[in-house]
């Protein structure tokens, strides 16, 4: 499918990017700033957050705004006031891209340690669960709102070894799928990508022995994430898409 949009397609759109601080997220950040937005940089360590930042207003895009939020350790009061900070600085909230997250540990199923799966249910689930209930309000106001979750093949197929992240994408499809179905009728989309096999630390984490000059780019895949914020994509509404064609 061609997911081209236009230059300028987020023009005066506020956009949060959670794990900004590298990997697809802060390409996404880069991307999102370039087509017109004003991204909100959310991540847990303030000088990754700061490198991104300096990179989009070295393109003399919208300056972004940073948060710093350690979704490990955020309470509801913390996602409360994070929607109060975009409120009161931006005036708006237009999209969210969920794509922070952990990998956790590959082992067997019998062998997965309740206080790292908690770690990873904790960034990959609950922590995006108490985030959109906040944000939802913001977005509401929005005429054309956009969440974007970041899901897995092994969010849709199980995996042998790939347990503790496994489980956490399947939740992940189906919040997006819940809420997806909830919100209808409104000016929000909602969707997952599935970036596939792309050239990133936690894929290094995951496959060591890999080359990484084998896999795509974070800017190799940006085309689908642009177009699902973009007013190009608001046709695209419960799904959850492939980045590649192959993982």
């Amino acid at each position: 499918m061609n997911y081209s949009v236009a230059p300028n397609t987020l023009k005066n759109r506020v956009i949060l990017v959670t794990g900004a601080g590298d990997g697809i997220g802060r390409q996404a950040a880069i991307s999102f700033a370039q087509h017109g937005a004003t991204v909100v940089l959310l991540g847990r360590t303030v000088k990754k957050l700061e490198q991104t930042y300096d990179e989009i207003v070295a393109l003399e895009a919208p300056e972004p705004t940073i948060i710093s939020l350690d979704l490990q350790e955020a309470t509801q009061q913390d996602y409360r006031e994070l929607m109060q900070t975009i409120e009161h600085q931006l005036g708006r909230l237009d999209g969210v891209l969920h794509n922070a997250g952990l990998l956790g540990t590959l082992c067997p199923l019998e062998q997965i340690e309740l206080a790292t799966y908690d770690a990873v249910m904790q960034v990959n689930v609950r922590a995006q669960l108490m985030m959109t209930q906040a944000l939802l309000p913001l977005l509401r106001q929005s005429d054309d709102a956009r969440i974007v979750f970041t899901s897995s093949t092994v969010g849709h197929q199980g995996r042998a070894l790939w347990g503790t992240y496994s489980i956490s994408k399947f939740a992940t499809e189906g919040m997006m799928q819940i809420l997806a179905d909830e919100l209808r009728e409104t000016n929000i989309r909602v969707n997952a990508i599935n970036p596939g096999g792309t050239r990133t630390g936690m894929r290094a984490e995951a496959f060591p022995s890999e080359d990484p000059d084998t896999l795509k780019t974070p800017q190799d895949i940006m085309p689908l994430y642009l177009y699902l914020m973009a007013p190009e994509g608001r046709a695209v509404h419960g799904e959850c898409i492939a980045a590649q064609s192959k993982d």
